[in-house]
Order: C-alpha cells, then structure tokens, then sequence
C-alpha cells in the first residue's frame, strides 16, 4: 500500500517542523548556557588562542584522517568496487552537510545520493548506509567497553532500582506496538536486506577488514582530535579519560537531532569534562578546539567541493 502524495507531503511537513522546534529548543538552551557561563567561554576562547600550536597541528591532522577513514569503512559496507577520489570528496561533503541538517540527515543524504550516482540501487544503498552505521555504533560500543574500566568511577550508572519495572515495560511495549502496526513488514524486508549485505561484506575478507578497520579509525581520530586539543590547553585530564568521555559525551549526543550535534555534543562534553573535575575554562577551550578542528574550519571548504560535486553529476 503506497502513500498518497499529499499524505507524504504533510508528513515531511511535519517531520521538518518537529526537527526544527526540537533544534530552536536545544539551541535556545544552548545560549542560556553561553550567557550564563560566559567568563568561563570567554576565558576558555583566550586560552584557546595561546595554545601549543603543534598539538593543535597534530588535532587538524587527524581531523582530516577523519574523512579518510569513513571512506575506508564506506567502502567496505559494499561489495563493489568505488572511485576512491569521489568516494573521499563525498565524506567530505557529507562531513559540511551535516552540520546543516539535523540527525544526520546531510550526511545520509549525500552518501545515499553518492552510492546510487555509483550504480547502486537505492534499497542497496540505503542498507550499505546501514550496514556501516551499524559498524560504527558497535565500534562506540566496544570501545567505551574497553576503557571504562581503565578509567574506574569515570562513568557513572544511575541506580535503576527503583524504576526497573518501568525500564523494562517501555521498550517492549514499544517492541510489540511496532510488530502490529503497518510498519513492521517494511521494517522486516529491510532488517533481512541489511543482514544479507551484512553477510555479503564478510564473505569478502578486505572488505570486512576496510569495514571494521575504517569504522574504528573513524572514531579513534575523532578521539585523537579532543585529546590533541585538551593537551594544548592542559586540560587536566588523562588521554584515557578524555577519549572514554567523548564516546560517552557523543553516544548521548546522538539522540538530541541537532544539525551535526552542535549544541548537545558541546554542552554534553563540557558537562562531561566539567563533572570528571576539569576546570570550566579548560573545559571550554577543549570544546571550542575541538570544534573549530572538526567543523568550522572544514564547513566552508566542505560545502564547495559539496556544490562541485553536484555541478559534475557526482550526486
């Protein structure tokens, strides 16, 4: 059963508008924040500017290592052969799309449109897009895993006692209001079209290695940006720490749908650096570096090789 044009129309609608006002609230409450705490911003950008500029050398360096990579773990969520100079431009335009858009959805876009401009059909591209986020979710996983318990007491669990009944009740209500609702055949087909690629793309060794490989530098330089960064102001913190609570800062970023998660990602690292101990100002400095690394430097330069792209029918 399709949906009516008009149908789908109001609901693009009403998705838009219900990103919007989530991204007006966030950012809203972000410069609250930013009055509110202004000395400490004010005196975290001074100390930004006086910076051991060779660390924040070796920060811009693995920022571009950033793009690379997703382009190593691109290509292997598929089994066909990509043009690799296209393939890393595309990460790049994808990289300024998302700052845009919200939740990701630059990023998608673009890699969905690379992918089908590529040969691939769209279910396959979509699934490939898939198959990679998932990589790069279990890689989040795993790593946080592996470093929490160097960094003891660093994160805390909150004591769920008390409403266990309610955590357990919710997600599998959740669970079988999807299995009953028109929506779960659609989810079925592509769960199966996603799992058959999955199994596709370990059947080829390089292209499981590429996969993995790629999804865990991604996320290891993004951790190396913030750690270059907090050792240019002399965050007090140790490397160990500054990468587990980035993946934790970030993985609890993720749900707020901020364009990039500008807003949730820097109040959730500052909270994060601020809570393990750190001073506000050093705090600030290493999120404002971070982010002058990772996304304004590179969103100018990322939205005309986005447009040049487009010009030559890449996308």
């Amino acid at each position: 059963m399709t949906t009516p044009p008009g149908l789908a129309a109001a609901l693009g609608r009403r998705r838009a508008y219900w990103h919007a006002g989530v991204c007006l609230v966030v950012l809203v409450c972000l410069a609250y924040l930013a009055r509110r705490h202004w000395p400490a911003l004010h005196t975290g950008a001074v100390r930004l500017a006086v910076a051991d500029q060779g660390w924040l050398l070796a920060g811009a360096a693995a920022a571009v290592g950033t793009w690379a990579a997703s382009a190593v773990a691109q290509q292997g969520a598929v089994v066909r052969r990509l043009p690799g100079g296209r393939l890393v431009a595309a990460q790049f335009a994808a990289g300024a799309a998302n700052h845009v858009l919200p939740a990701g959805l630059g990023a998608g876009a673009v890699n969905l449109r690379f992918l089908m401009r590529c040969g691939l059909p769209a279910a396959r591209s979509a699934s490939a897009l898939a198959v990679k986020a998932t990589a790069g979710g279990v890689v989040r996983g795993v790593l946080i895993a592996v470093l929490a318990p160097a960094c003891p007491g660093l994160l805390r669990i909150p004591n769920l006692s008390a409403g266990a009944p309610v955590a357990v009740l919710v997600p599998a209500v959740l669970v079988v209001v999807l299995v009953r609702s028109r929506l779960w055949p659609r989810c079925r087909r592509a769960l199966a079209t996603v799992l058959a690629d999955i199994r596709a793309v370990h059947a080829s060794p390089p292209r499981a290695a590429a996969l993995w490989g790629g999804s865990a530098a991604f996320t290891v330089l993004h951790s190396l940006v913030l750690i270059t960064v907090a050792q240019a102001v002399e965050l007090p913190l140790s490397p160990a720490r500054v990468a587990l609570l980035y993946l934790a800062a970030s993985s609890a970023a993720a749900l707020l749908p901020t364009p990039g998660g500008i807003g949730s990602l820097d109040a959730a690292l500052a909270l994060a650096f601020t809570a393990a101990g750190a001073p506000a100002a050093a705090a600030a400095s290493a999120v404002l570096g971070y982010r002058l690394l990772t996304v304004w430097l590179p969103l100018v330069p990322g939205l005309v090789v986005l447009g040049v792209l487009v010009r030559r029918k890449a996308l």
